[in-house]
């Protein structure tokens, strides 16, 4: 397996997993979706793909219509997406991906947490680098062979294809979203679920003293309403 799956395997058996800002964080990308590409999803490739994502943590139909007529108000302000970087203790790199709608006060909250926490908020460029832009999709496992799927996807831009309790999951760069997103949809597979993720390429392992310095900082962060994702370069590990 390579390191989208051990990636996704210890992210899913610790904060990853928990949906209590699920539907608060779709609500923003439907008005991001949207505002990009109007409220039609069979022209809105990206709002599709958003209202996948709504049906896979449950979010009530009732909830997604009333969510897309709401972006359709030219009078309803746009979320802009905002990625910091940073250190936390330990030398660990953090990215932070918000939508905001309101940029000064989530540049003052997310500094302020930095502080806090013995950590540094850094310059446009300082950690990014240290991460892969990924893009993923799940898709249901019946009738359907991972090792085939990667091969025949690689011309799409498919580089790691690995199955898991919950289906099919399908990694590749950030720009090839679009084009597997089209193939998926051409052979009528389903997609349950898609989305981004970025990869750290080095992982540091600290001591369980020095993780809990770590910890606090990415509690603060996650906790933040216009705070989409945390990632970060220390090394996790799953409690089997």
């Amino acid at each position: 397996m390579g390191r989208a799956f051990e990636f996704r395997k210890a992210r899913k058996m610790k904060r990853w997993s928990a949906m209590s800002k699920a539907f608060t964080r779709i609500g923003k990308d439907i008005v991001m979706a949207v505002k990009d590409g109007g409220p039609d999803p069979e022209s809105n490739a990206r709002l599709r793909a958003v209202i996948q994502n709504a049906k896979a943590v449950n979010m009530p139909k009732d909830n997604v219509e009333r969510a897309i007529k709401r972006a359709s108000d030219k009078s309803l302000g746009d979320f802009k997406e905002v990625l910091f970087e940073g250190y936390a203790p330990h030398g660990i790199a953090i990215l932070v991906e918000t939508a905001t709608d309101n940029n000064t006060r989530t540049v003052a909250n997310v500094r302020s947490y930095f502080n806090k926490c013995d950590g540094s908020l850094g310059t446009s460029g300082s950690v990014v680098f240290m991460f892969d832009h990924t893009c993923n999709f799940r898709i249901d496992a019946e009738g359907l062979d991972p090792e085939e799927l990667e091969l025949e996807f690689i011309d799409f831009g498919a580089e790691e294809v690995f199955k898991d309790d919950d289906g099919i999951l399908i990694y590749g760069p950030f720009e090839s979203f679009g084009a597997i997103q089209a193939e998926l949809e051409n052979r009528k597979i389903e997609i349950l679920s898609s989305g981004f993720e970025r990869i750290p390429q080095v992982t540091k392992i600290l001591t369980p003293t020095e993780a809990e310095d770590v910890e606090k900082l990415l509690e603060k962060l996650e906790e933040d309403d216009d705070v989409q994702n945390v990632y970060h370069t220390m090394e996790e590990t799953s409690e089997e």
